[in-house]
């Protein structure tokens, strides 16, 4: 079942933007920094493309 969240459509916040830097040079996946940051992973993919970030996959 996919997890829920409450925080629909909200603009990225500078320290959100930071944050997502962090976790993706660190080699995260997709789904833990979903996790960590409660966004969907949609919105980060979304994100991390407009950045031109690599999210590293799940193996």
């Amino acid at each position: 079942m996919a997890e829920h969240f409450e925080r629909h459509r909200q603009a990225w916040t500078t320290d959100e933007v930071q944050k997502l830097h962090l976790l993706a040079g660190k080699g995260m996946s997709l789904k833990a920094i979903s996790k960590a940051m409660t966004r969907s992973e949609e919105s980060i993919q979304t994100r991390a493309k407009i950045d031109k970030l690599k999210i590293s996959k799940m193996r």
